[in-house]
């Protein structure tokens, strides 16, 4: 996607108006699966957003097909990266994906592995089975509230044991802390 100067400016000063900096870059590989953690507030998003466009990246999720239909809003939810997912498909919204990476020449894929903004006991394993299903790695952004950083980290090769990779990522993101909570850590 080509970088649009305004809105990386457009972003950096939204984030610096905020206090926040960034760390780390995205890695130079054509396709993977974003995560971003801890996700435990409505602020996530919001700064997320500003991150994505001072970093001038095109990251890509799924929503709802029936909001596609309406005109505007479909034409904005395509120009943001949004791909529409028909959640009664017979292969399910993690097949889509898969096939969605799969079918693309570049594409980076993003969700929040807690599936939610509330504190959970483990997080939801669509992210692995997209990434595996893919042959994709993972790549962990992070909110850590405590210092004001939005930052991305190396991408994590998965291997065949999804418990651990999970785990494993998870104890990675343990010293960042969420605006009402932390990441949930693996009960080893």
């Amino acid at each position: 996607m080509p970088r649009n100067r305004f809105m990386q400016w457009l972003g950096r000063m939204l984030l610096r108006a905020g206090g926040w900096r960034m760390q780390g870059a995205f890695p130079d590989i054509p396709k993977a699966v974003v995560i971003a953690a801890p996700h435990s507030s409505n602020w996530d998003g919001i700064w997320g957003f500003a991150a994505k466009l001072a970093l001038g990246v095109k990251l890509s999720i799924l929503g709802k097909h029936s909001l596609f239909h309406i005109p505007l809003v479909g034409a904005f939810l395509r120009w943001q990266g949004v791909i529409p997912v028909d959640r009664s498909a017979a292969h399910g919204i993690v097949g889509q994906a898969v096939d969605a990476l799969r079918g693309a020449d570049c594409m980076w894929y993003a969700i929040a592995p807690e599936g939610t903004r509330k504190r959970v006991a483990r997080w939801k394993p669509g992210f692995w089975h997209i990434a595996h299903g893919a042959g994709v790695p993972v790549i962990p952004a992070y909110f850590d509230y405590a210092n004001k950083v939005i930052g991305i980290g190396p991408p994590f090769v998965l291997g065949d044991d999804m418990q651990a990779d999970i785990a494993r990522i998870q104890r990675w993101y343990a010293p960042f802390k969420g605006r009402n909570h932390d990441v949930t850590q693996p009960q080893d």
